[in-house]
């Protein structure tokens, strides 16, 4: 087959898939549009974490950024900010918790290191104290955890289990 004869066929082909799109298309956002919202729910937590970060982009740095410490207090001033940032107290607190508790943000806790405001400015630092807090808590979810165990009856948890390998006298 020569140089020629495939660009026919190309041509050939791409006129074939382009009278089968315009089908398909008419028909996909209707099922699309009908499945997003139940295929994959946003958690209000990310929203408003998103929200921070759009607005305090010093203080809450996107990932693969390291977050940083934040400043003591730090919560009661972006409650105070709540209604210049549209959010609710309840969705900032949450926000808050959740942008705290992760081993991203334990990694940032270290003696000494600067702890920022909402402009990134520093204010205040570390101390030993937290730091050490950081690596408990951390160390603590590093931890493999122990299976939950079903409670049994209290006749049979309380009695030892007979064993079938003991010799019978």
């Amino acid at each position: 087959m020569g140089f020629e004869q495939l660009a026919e066929l190309k041509k050939q082909l791409a006129a074939k898939a382009k009278a089968e799109r315009p089908a398909k298309p008419q028909a996909k956002p209707k099922a699309a549009s009908a499945r997003k919202p139940q295929e994959n729910p946003v958690d209000p937590v990310v929203l408003t974490i998103g929200r921070l970060q759009k607005n305090f982009p010093k203080a809450f740095p996107k990932n693969p950024a390291p977050k940083l410490p934040l400043k003591i207090g730090i919560h009661q001033e972006l409650l105070a900010k709540a209604q210049e940032l549209g959010l609710e107290e309840a969705a900032i607190t949450d926000a808050v918790k959740t942008w705290c508790r992760g081993t991203r943000y334990w990694a940032s806790i270290v003696e000494g290191a600067p702890r920022v405001d909402l402009e990134g400015n520093p204010a205040g630092e570390v101390t030993a104290r937290d730091a050490g807090q950081a690596r408990s808590l951390e160390a603590r979810r590093k931890q493999p955890r122990k299976p939950k165990v079903e409670s049994a009856p209290a006749s049979t948890a309380t009695q030892p289990a007979e064993t079938p390998a003991e010799p019978s006298a």
